[in-house]
């Protein structure tokens, strides 16, 4: 199983003149490693761009995506990675998604396709990122 992230599924949605051809080619070559997975974290940030949940689900189904649940010892940790980042002099208020991803990834033992590494990397350092060299 393989999370990916949803900076790669707008890349392609997008069709993003940066990183589109990057995205489609790594969606490529994983799916010949991997099952393709986001879970409800990604699927809401997604659903900002589409007028109803029949068009995303379509969308994801042409992607061969599947929905994955988030465990809740993932949740816990994403809560205590969340702690560390406002320790450290984080400004957001909330516990933000890439928090409940990278705890999701962690926990589940999952690689995350994406192209932002910073959090990941920093909060989830055992986390496999499958990744351009020079992140966005």
């Amino acid at each position: 199983m393989l999370l990916v992230d949803t900076n790669v599924l707008v890349d392609v949605l997008e069709n993003d003149q940066n990183w589109a051809d990057w995205s489609i080619s790594q969606l490529r070559a994983q799916s010949k490693i991997h099952r393709l997975a986001i879970n409800p974290i990604i699927y809401s940030e997604l659903s900002l761009t589409f007028s109803t949940v029949e068009v995303l689900d379509q969308i994801l189904d042409d992607l061969s995506l599947t929905m994955i649940e988030i465990p809740r010892a993932a949740l816990f940790l994403a809560g205590k990675a969340f702690i560390r980042y406002r320790r450290q002099g984080g400004a957001k208020s909330n516990v933000l998604g890439d928090f409940f991803i990278g705890a999701h990834a962690a926990v589940s033992q999952y690689p995350v396709l994406t192209r932002d590494i910073r959090r990941y990397s920093s909060y989830f350092p055992g986390v496999t990122l499958i990744a351009p060299d020079e992140s966005a």
